[in-house]
């Protein structure tokens, strides 16, 4: 008898060990991060009843780490689509892009060319010019702003990052507390463990090992730990050691010390999608447009110093421009620092949208480009007296730098936010044209220093040929001109391609006279008057010419910034969609093993209700035996 009686018990808790399951499932069908629970039941190891074996949890760790790879990437995606269609709307809007202005500060330039002396053209070119540059800056304030925007967004995300790692690792601490005492899995405290791995992999790409097939242990990609068992390492928000404006991600080593992280160390969950679009899409656009705002500036005015005001003095430079930003590594020895930066005018045709790194070695400077990692050749670079140049920028140093010594240079990342026009008086716009040229000599790029002719109104400059070397016949004082910047070696003589300087007016040499022959050149300051508009005129070709880099128009490198970031945003759109299916797919699959279905669970709830029911009829039956067989007595 006692034994139907225990059987019929070990089915009531049975029974409600399913009921109190199915209904915590019911109850938690929108909690997040929640798996499904199965009552596992077995047969008793006594002589006959059943036991609950376990409370088994509906969870598939393969799936779940393709789920969370999916959605890091999905967050990385969508980081950085939201970033780059703001910049995507910025560049395109017909009204406020730089284009339309680009268009009216030529075609004012045009009104110049057929009026130029008439007050109404010139004040129509000064309001244009002012209006352009007032765009270039607020372009390059609105891509600062994202910048510090971003950088703020990444102390958020570590802040929040630091905060999962050490629930991790107290969770870890609190499970293997809770199996040593039960022997029993802690349920609620795998589920919160796990939707902490998931909110982790929104935020970044990590790497998962479970150790003992019981403890986590989470790294970055690069094996960086950031829970380890019980231990945490928090990440540092810090500036980066080459840029002191740049927030990046840096850990504490062993001797207490913050080290940075590479900034490609990340790439999925929001923080890698915010970095990646830094990296990939704001600095080349701030360095595009800082490009295109240096070339028109330099090039401009390089054409306005070619021409002659309304008081028949050389006309000045029409725009101010920013200068490069150089950076030294904090770790570099001596003391050498970057002391001046400038645009070298003459070259300015070799600038690109583009940082470098400049590291030396063995007493030499290794210019290594940003956006493909070449280094340039030898011949681009060009190192004497501390002075270095190349790429159209020229840096001055304080000492010849150490062995191992790094600098970073920006030559055009913010050189925009100080682009304005310099003429605020009518009469000082160059329309007339100041340097006249006659002569038989094969010349290009010609260009007027500041102060040009200023020992002279004339000068001549001539060159012969014999036996194979070309020298100068004119002017006899080799002390009054330079060639590429120095003294004049008559031993070497003159090739195709030297750069002269007389009197602040450089040419350079196209092509030089065969053997007993000769060639001359004279530079004149031009006739003018308030009619004249050959400078007005050379200043509105500048429309059509390969100004930017020396392969685009103005036009032209502005519209291929328009359509490079359009493909950008574009090509994170499509990537987004495709990786946004995959995760739906991924979590579809998890919540089919893993998620709570009501309907499933209402059967569940019947069929366990009946179960208690039928063992509560077996108990019931056992009590009217028993009672029937002690009444047999009386």
């Amino acid at each position: 008898m006692s034994t139907i009686f225990s059987v019929g018990l070990s089915g009531l808790n049975a029974a409600q060990n399913a009921l109190n399951t199915t209904s915590n499932n019911i109850s938690n069908v929108y909690t997040p991060g929640y798996n499904r629970e199965l009552t596992i039941l077995g047969q008793s190891r006594t002589d006959a009843g059943v036991q609950v074996n376990a409370i088994q949890r509906q969870f598939n760790q393969y799936v779940a780490n393709q789920l969370n790879a999916a959605t890091s990437a999905s967050s990385a995606l969508k980081a950085y689509g939201n970033q780059i269609s703001q910049i995507d709307n910025l560049l395109a809007d017909r009204d406020a892009g730089l284009a339309p202005l680009m268009q009216k500060f030529f075609s004012s330039l045009e009104d110049l060319a057929g009026a130029p002396s008439d007050p109404a053209a010139r004040q129509g070119l000064l309001g244009t010019a002012n209006t352009l540059t007032a765009q270039f800056r607020a372009f390059d304030g609105y891509l600062q702003d994202m910048h510090v925007g971003i950088n703020g967004q990444i102390k958020d995300e570590v802040a929040q990052i630091n905060n999962m790692t050490e629930q991790l690792a107290t969770l870890n601490r609190e499970i293997a507390l809770a199996r040593a005492r039960s022997g029993e899995a802690p349920n609620s405290l795998l589920n919160q463990r796990d939707q902490l791995v998931a909110e982790l992999s929104e935020r970044m790409d990590i790497r998962l090992d479970i150790q003992d097939g019981k403890t986590y242990n989470i790294s970055l990609p690069n094996g960086q730990p950031l829970v380890s068992g019980t231990n945490h390492y928090r990440l540092e928000a810090m500036d980066a050691p080459n840029d002191p404006q740049r927030t990046v991600l840096g850990y504490r080593d062993s001797g207490g010390n913050v080290v940075a992280l590479s900034e490609n160390t990340i790439k999925g969950g929001s923080l890698g999608g915010l970095m990646t679009f830094r990296a990939e899409t704001l600095d080349k656009t701030q360095n595009q447009i800082g490009q295109l705002a240096v070339s028109l500036a330099v090039g401009f005015n390089e054409q306005h110093r070619l021409g002659q005001d309304l008081d028949g003095n050389q006309g000045g430079d029409f725009f101010s421009i920013g200068q490069p930003q150089a950076y030294s590594n904090p770790r570099n020895t001596g003391g050498a620092e970057i002391v001046a930066t400038s645009f070298d005018a003459a070259n300015i045709d070799k600038l690109r949208s583009t940082d470098y790194t400049i590291r030396f070695q063995d007493g030499q400077p290794q210019v290594i480009r940003k956006d493909n990692n070449q280094t340039l050749p030898a011949s681009e670079v060009s190192w004497e007296g501390n002075v270095l140049s190349f790429g159209g920028i020229t840096l001055e140093f304080s000492a010849p730098p150490n062995d191992g010594n790094r600098y970073e240079v920006q030559p055009v990342r913010r050189v925009a936010a100080n682009f304005e026009s310099n003429i605020t008086d009518l009469d000082k716009i160059a329309a007339g044209s100041f340097v006249a040229t006659s002569g038989n000599l094969a010349i290009s790029g010609l260009r007027a220093d500041a102060g040009a002719f200023a020992n002279g109104t004339a000068h001549d400059f001539a060159l012969s040929t014999a036996g194979g070397i070309t020298t100068v016949t004119a002017p006899a004082d080799t002390t009054s001109f330079t060639v590429n910047g120095e003294a004049y070696d008559g031993t070497v003589g003159i090739v195709a391609g030297d750069r002269i300087n007389i009197d602040g007016i450089e040419f350079v040499v196209g092509s030089v006279p065969g053997d007993d022959d000769s060639a001359s050149l004279s530079l004149t300051i031009a006739a003018s008057g308030t009619g004249d508009n050959r400078n007005a005129l050379a200043m509105q070709n500048l429309q059509s010419k390969s100004m930017v880099g020396g392969r685009s128009s103005f036009s032209q490198a502005y519209a291929g910034m328009v359509s490079d970031v359009g493909n950008r945003t574009n090509i994170v759109k499509v990537n987004l969609e495709a990786r946004q299916g995959l995760t739906d797919q991924l979590r579809a699959v998890q919540q089919s093993e893993s998620g709570v279905n009501l309907d499933e669970e209402a059967a569940n709830l019947i069929r366990f209700q009946q179960f208690y029911m039928a063992n509560a009829r077996v108990i019931e039956t056992a009590s009217t035996v028993f009672d029937t067989i002690l009444g047999l007595r009386n």
